[in-house]
């Protein structure tokens, strides 16, 4: 079964750099979103069962979308994608609903131990 993922950044060169760390056995099909309102947009036409969402883009950020998805009782693993690692952003994030905070630049080891701790990827 294909997951349907959404990399959400405004740098393009970020979600290139996340795709790449995405597990390559993690059958995914992706889709990218360069800010909040597209992300959202993915979410709505069913592309987006995970979500690696940055918090820090132009238009609406991160936590707007986490606003979003909760106000509107969307379901999603969202994952924070940051270099913003302070513990109350941190706690922010998964008080709106973020299953885990991984900080940039990405490491694959912590993708997979929050993807398997979750039971997102075996």
């Amino acid at each position: 079964m294909t997951t349907p993922v959404t990399v959400v950044d405004d740098s393009a060169l970020a979600r290139k750099m996340l795709i790449r760390a995405l597990p390559s056995e993690w059958a995914v099909e992706i889709t990218q979103a360069a800010n909040g309102h597209e992300a959202l947009a993915a979410y709505r036409a069913g592309r987006a069962g995970v979500m690696f969402l940055d918090l820090q883009m132009p238009e609406m950020d991160g936590y707007e979308v986490l606003e979003a998805l909760r106000r509107e009782q969307l379901d999603s693993f969202v994952v924070v994608v940051s270099a913003d690692i302070q513990p109350l952003a941190q706690q922010r994030v998964k008080e709106l609903g973020a299953i885990g905070f991984v900080k940039k630049p990405v490491q694959p080891a912590d993708i997979v131990a929050l993807l398997r701790e979750h039971r997102v990827m075996a």
